[in-house]
């Protein structure tokens, strides 16, 4: 599940930041520090979905320091919402569903200790 979405959220930010004017427009008002770091964090989803398929050790902290980085973010982009920053609300929607996700993926996999 982690690669299929971090592999989507590769495509769909890199094609906002990198597509042309027509799909810039269509995403809206997008917040360029939200944008980025989702396209950045998509690379972090499929590294940890390898791990979590290899039973890594490394994907647990790796999958809670995307969740906490996601929270972070959102924090920031609260900020600018309150500031004034023009925004769209599947932003908000997105942000929050990219949270839940990852602190799902973290407290499944947490190594259990006996």
């Amino acid at each position: 599940m982690a690669l299929v979405f971090g592999g989507l959220t590769i495509v769909s930010g890199g094609s906002v930041l990198f597509g042309g004017e027509a799909i810039r427009a269509q995403a809206g008002d997008v917040v360029p520090l939200v944008v980025w770091f989702n396209f950045a964090a998509g690379f972090a989803y499929v590294v940890a979905g390898f791990g979590i398929w290899k039973w890594a050790h490394w994907a647990f902290p790796l999958s809670v320091a995307i969740a906490v980085a996601t929270l972070a973010v959102a924090a920031v982009f609260a900020l600018l919402v309150l500031a004034g920053t023009a925004f769209e609300m599947r932003t908000v929607a997105a942000l929050t569903l990219r949270f839940f996700i990852w602190a799902s993926i973290s407290a499944l996999i947490r190594p259990r200790r006996t």
